[in-house]
């Protein structure tokens, strides 16, 4: 019993803790693998007894378990984005038509113009100095390269550039024979180049919201037209979806000009306005004609 005693407090000096074995007699303690001791301030107040009653080892109070346990999280949003990533797969499921028709209403005239005439001057200055061969041609270069590079930068600076463009494949298997003149018109219109105009459907907007008049809005406060899009409807017409962005309007500034759209772009088509997210409202325009 006293060795027992004098290994205990020998372990404790050390700074470890000695369990006890059944069957271990007590000259063969000292040769026990000692370990760690947890100090009192890792173990909080709430410890009872370094070395219970049964010499098994130290022990926590069940409050100090209690709080030492790993408590279960619950990840919020988990169900919103599950919903969410099964509606974008839906969404992305729906096959779509690349636009990759070749036209010229697709091209900048201002980068055309612009880069003729900035090569034919750069080349007429190198030829004029004999850097560059062609000496006898560095006039005529000089002299047509310098207002094409003027008309470029001009028609650069009026560009207004084509907006994006979805296309579904049932939507573009019904253009042709349900898209009204005027929605085939105003889908050509903003998918090209335009020069000179503010924006987008412009004088369609500026009789819509009427500017600057009684009952109309602030010019500054007119949407912007962000993208199109060709879907077609649940009961089976075609749809031409105009996709707005106004930070100044509100849905029912939209609304209230429903039929004012609908006068606009018709006839033959019904108006609807739908929100489409932050600033965003999408003015969808349905054919009323059907197969």
């Amino acid at each position: 019993m006293p060795m027992k005693s004098a290994a205990m407090a020998a372990a404790m000096a050390g700074g470890g803790i000695i369990h006890r074995f059944p069957g271990f007699s007590a000259s063969g303690l000292l040769s026990l693998k000692r370990l760690p001791l947890a100090s009192s301030r890792a173990l909080g107040p709430n410890l009872t007894s370094v070395f219970p009653a049964n010499n098994q080892g130290p022990f926590l109070s069940s409050a100090q378990i209690k709080h030492s346990s790993p408590k279960p999280r619950l990840v919020r949003g988990a169900a919103e984005s599950t919903q969410s990533s099964s509606i974008t797969t839906a969404t992305a499921d729906k096959p779509t038509v690349p636009d990759n028709e070749f036209t010229l209403a697709k091209v900048s005239f201002g980068v055309i113009g612009l880069g003729v005439g900035v090569t034919l001057l750069s080349y007429g200055f190198g030829a004029y100095f004999n850097i560059l061969p062609g000496s006898e041609w560095s006039a005529l270069m000089l002299t047509y390269g310098f207002p094409l590079a003027i008309i470029g930068m001009a028609l650069k600076y009026a560009e207004l550039k084509p907006v994006p463009c979805l296309t579904y494949s049932d939507a573009d298997a019904l253009r042709e024979k349900c898209a009204t003149p005027i929605l085939k018109q105003v889908r050509n219109d903003v998918t090209r180049y335009r020069y000179g105009d503010e924006q987008h459907l412009d004088e369609a907007l500026k009789r819509i919201f009427q500017y600057g008049q009684g009952g109309g809005i602030p010019r500054r406060s007119a949407p912007i037209l962000q993208m199109i899009r060709e879907e077609v409807t649940e009961d089976g017409r075609y749809s031409l979806v105009l996709v707005f962005e106004a930070k100044a309007l509100e849905l029912s500034d939209f609304e209230q000009r429903k039929a004012k759209f609908a006068s606009f772009f018709g006839p033959g088509i019904t108006a609807e306005i739908v929100e489409g997210g932050k600033n965003l409202y999408e003015v969808r325009l349905i054919s009323d004609t059907t197969l």
